[in-house]
């Protein structure tokens, strides 16, 4: 069994909004008469996290992803509930958070990596691995309160990695910096995911989510929806946010009878013996020793998608896509470097103009490969 680094039993945050500022002093001085409207940003979540995995939180805005990051990490307090992080953890929540904007760069550094366990001999060690990672030049001897967005979540990134933690916390920071900066983050991220590290990872770009993370899940007003494969956590997610607004409640339902199933079903796994790695061995073993005329091209009916994301109908509906041979065979069986046509038809319930046309392919995992429209 692996070792859950990180775990929530019915965390629950509330937060109180009060209308006039004197309305604090009056609830302190009449404990009993509430002053203030109740919100609750946390409810009952329950979360295991084993060491090593990386978990994609993803969810609408206000869905309380921030809050259970701030609560993992320890800025927050839980109104209700337990939770218990074993290991170094580093976080990279808001924008400049934990930087004294007063302080330059250099100052910063060594100021952050002390918070996070390091003494000035190590730090100092690691300085200039940090500042070359950071690459904002003579900037590091500047005080922080100049800096852009972007040479903030640089430096702040490269301390927060750099100090390598157990547990890392990456809120929607990489969304600042440019394509090359964002290339050298994910590889420092698969670093620590080769090394055993467990990282958070909140972002609404679905294609990282996929790639990256080997589990994920959806958060919506508070509530923990649905923990599934990134893959199956994204679609409901992308529907979610798709959906008719008299839809939503009946649709997080349907998600939350899906989080159920998949409760149980991992349970049952847990109690009876595995056998899919024998089943793909044999499956694997038949494939190779077929002589290779069985390779060809072919529609096999029974190989259909486990699972498909279907929007609310804006006016179109397409019909019957399909993949094609240049000779007009339809065929879900393909050979490399072959030439193919993907086609289906569209129609219409009301007039339109200026359509667009467009098609997605993604791996297994729904890792999106490329694409035309």
């Amino acid at each position: 069994m692996t070792e859950n680094v990180i775990s929530l039993k019915n965390v629950s945050k509330c937060f109180k909004r009060y209308d006039r500022p004197g309305d604090r002093l009056k609830e302190i001085i009449y404990p009993n008469k509430k002053f203030a409207d109740e919100f609750w940003a946390l409810s009952d979540i329950n979360l295991e996290i084993p060491k090593g995995q990386t978990l994609g939180v993803v969810g609408r805005n206000g869905s309380g992803k921030s809050t259970l990051l701030q609560i993992i990490v320890g800025t927050l307090t839980p109104t209700a509930g337990s939770v218990r992080v074993q290991g170094r953890i580093s976080a990279l929540l808001e924008l400049g958070s934990g930087f004294n904007p007063e302080f330059t760069g250099r100052q910063n550094v060594f100021f952050n990596a002390q918070i996070l366990g390091f003494n000035q001999k190590e730090t100092e060690e690691k300085f200039d691995e940090i500042a070359a990672f950071a690459d904002i030049g003579d900037f590091i001897d500047q005080p922080v309160k100049t800096y852009s967005s972007g040479m903030f979540v640089r430096l702040a990134f490269a301390v927060a990695t750099s100090v390598e933690p157990d547990i890392l916390v990456v809120d929607e920071a990489l969304s600042v910096g440019d394509e090359a900066f964002q290339r050298k983050c994910f590889a420092r991220l698969q670093s620590i995911q080769e090394g055993g590290g467990t990282i958070l990872f909140v972002s609404h770009a679905a294609s990282s989510v996929v790639q990256l993370c080997t589990s994920a899940i959806l958060m919506d007003s508070g509530e923990l929806l649905l923990a599934h494969t990134p893959k199956v956590v994204i679609s409901k997610y992308q529907k979610l946010i798709y959906a008719d607004p008299d839809k939503v409640l009946g649709l997080k339902q349907d998600i939350r009878v899906l989080n159920q199933l998949t409760k149980q079903e991992s349970q049952e796994n847990l109690q009876t013996p595995n056998l899919e790695n024998t089943k793909t061995e044999a499956v694997t073993e038949q494939y190779v020793s077929q002589p290779k005329e069985h390779y060809d091209e072919f529609y096999e009916p029974g190989m259909i998608p486990s699972n498909t994301v279907r929007y609310p109908s804006r006016g179109a509906e397409i019909i019957n896509p399909r993949i094609e041979t240049l000779q007009g065979n339809v065929v879900n069986h393909l050979l490399g470097r072959q030439d193919y046509v993907y086609t289906y038809s569209v129609t219409f319930s009301r007039s339109t103009s200026k359509v667009r046309f467009g098609m997605l392919i993604k791996t297994i995992s729904g890792f999106e490969l490329a694409g035309a429209s």
